[in-house]
């Protein structure tokens, strides 16, 4: 090849090669020169080692700056490991329940003691005989002295075999609950649970024909009110009259109910006696431990 000829070819390169780096563009240069001939680019070292041929630093550096940890650093401050979480179910705490207060000397909550028994605490409802919540009962638990506790306990546990359960109405009755009782029973304008509770008595005799009592035996703390449960279903047995329905019904040995209610009515009363009950004759649901360790004394804190 003839020196004007390999010249030319050079002086084609170099500004095919100047035109590529105006543009910003090292890999079009190089294009370029391939196409312009390998051989002429690969005998010009000095074309090869041209600062116009090597990568500009801007541009290499842009790539780098972008893939940067800067654009990073707000996802990894909003990271959800690093950030407060709500805790899940099995972390939330429930509310301390409001029964743990300190209890007078010698009494208990019963299902502390009795844990398998069913509760349902008819006056810290308004479904009872008044027809409204009671003084004093600002929580549903039912308290009884030690030795109620531990005696009932004995009860509940002579009835399962045989397929029942104790369930409690009532228990320790604060004396404030008793007073509502004498002011009800002197308001002859209330007569809403007259239907259901006493349909055939006056309730103005109701303390004189004992279905309640000015001083109730279960303000000493060894008194309680209660029925049976079917261990293998859960529901309340038949006792042939309601809780706390006033009249001759609910007393024990009445002709009036059936022979299963009966029956029933006859195992509890076996339960109770048993474990050191005595029965109230015209309630059936009705228990005090004889051997009470308060038989004189009347409490008047609050169900809590």
């Amino acid at each position: 090849m003839s020196r004007t000829r390999k010249a030319a070819m050079l002086a084609a390169a170099a500004a095919l090669l100047l035109s590529a780096c105006d543009a910003g563009g090292q890999g079009a240069a190089s294009g370029s020169l391939e196409a312009a001939g390998g051989s002429a680019n690969a005998a010009s070292p000095s074309v090869a080692a041209s600062p116009s041929a090597a990568a500009s630093p801007s541009p290499a550096a842009e790539p780098s700056a972008a893939a940067s940890p800067a654009p990073a650093e707000p996802a990894a401050s909003a990271a959800p490991a690093m950030s407060p979480k709500p805790a899940s179910p099995k972390e939330e705490k429930k509310p301390v329940p409001e029964r743990k207060r300190k209890l007078p000397s010698g009494f208990v909550y019963v299902d502390e003691v009795i844990p398998t028994a069913q509760y349902e605490i008819r006056y810290f409802t308004d479904y009872n005989f008044v027809g409204a919540r009671l003084d004093g009962y600002n929580a549903p638990y039912a308290i009884l002295t030690k030795q109620a506790a531990e005696a009932l306990k004995e009860a509940h546990d002579f009835l399962a075999p045989k397929g029942y359960g104790l369930k409690i109405f009532d228990a320790y009755r604060p004396a404030k609950a008793v007073r509502q009782f004498v002011a009800w029973s002197k308001d002859a304008s209330d007569q809403r649970m007259k239907e259901e509770f006493y349909p055939e008595v006056d309730k103005a005799k109701a303390f004189k024909l004992g279905y309640i009592s000015s001083r109730s035996g279960h303000s000493r703390g060894s008194t309680v009110d209660l029925t049976l449960f079917e261990r293998k279903t859960g529901k309340e047995a038949d006792m042939g009259s309601p809780f706390d329905f006033f009249g001759d019904i609910s007393s024990h040995g009445t002709p009036e109910i059936g022979k299963a209610p009966a029956e029933r009515r006859a195992l509890l009363k076996r339960a109770m006696e048993l474990a050191g009950f005595k029965p109230y004759s015209k309630e059936w649901w009705h228990y005090t431990l004889e051997k009470e360790p308060f038989p004189k004394k009347y409490f008047d804190f609050d169900i809590e």
